[in-house]
């Protein structure tokens, strides 16, 4: 049997931008109620006051599930070293048979520039290859025999260093995305290893960027 807490609980996991925000009580639950109320009323097939709706919410924002987003805000208070790259190219190459020599040869020029970027992720089909702008003509002649099907330039990097309880909270990352994505910040690239993760952005997004990620130890 349906009951406004289950309807009103099913309602808000389907919009996890409501989610967190009820989480963290930014939300006036009174106008929310208004404005779900209609919702909930087809899903139960019979009128309910919009207090009801109320009540549900205030309790859904104390349950456990909810309490998960203080765990993550604890997490982002403890981000250690973030590290800004300007000036970066971002290439995608279809995979080929000889793609990973072009690779192992990139980095042989890489290794002997400790000062430029350098970072790749590979998917089932292609493969990314963001470089300093210093390292696009080694790029492009190393892999003229590759198929390129997308240059990217007038981009920066912010690398973030995250605690070690990172692996073991969900919604860390997903949290840190929707702050970006509230704020209009498009994302050329996402890289990650077990404690650090690094975004790709546009340069003239990269102060933006850099605040919402700065303010997250602030939450």
């Amino acid at each position: 049997m349906k009951t406004i807490s289950s309807v009103v609980e099913n309602y808000i996991k389907t919009k996890p931008f409501l989610q967190s925000a009820l989480a963290q009580g930014i939300i006036n639950l009174t106008s929310l109620s208004r404005i779900i109320g209609p919702e909930i009323e087809e899903q139960l097939g019979k009128e309910v006051r919009s207090g009801a709706v109320v009540m549900a919410l205030k309790r859904l924002s104390t349950d456990m599930e909810f309490r998960a987003t203080h765990k993550i805000l604890k997490v982002l208070k403890n981000i250690g070293e973030i590290t800004v790259r300007s000036s970066l190219t971002d290439y995608t190459f279809l995979l080929s048979d000889t793609i990973l020599n072009s690779q192992a040869n990139l980095l042989k020029e890489v290794n002997k520039n400790k000062d430029a970027f350098y970072t790749s992720s590979r998917g089932v089909n292609e493969t990314n290859i963001v470089v300093s702008n210093s390292l696009n003509a080694m790029v492009e002649s190393l892999f003229r025999e590759e198929k390129m099907t997308q240059k990217v330039e007038d981009l920066a990097s912010i690398t973030v260093k995250l605690p070690e309880e990172n692996v073991v909270i969900p919604g860390i990352y997903y949290f840190i995305f929707q702050r970006l994505a509230w704020e209009g910040i498009i994302l050329h690239e996402v890289i990650s290893t077990t404690n650090e993760f690094t975004i790709i952005v546009g340069e003239g997004q990269i102060d933006k960027a850099f605040k919402v990620i700065k303010d997250l130890k602030n939450l």
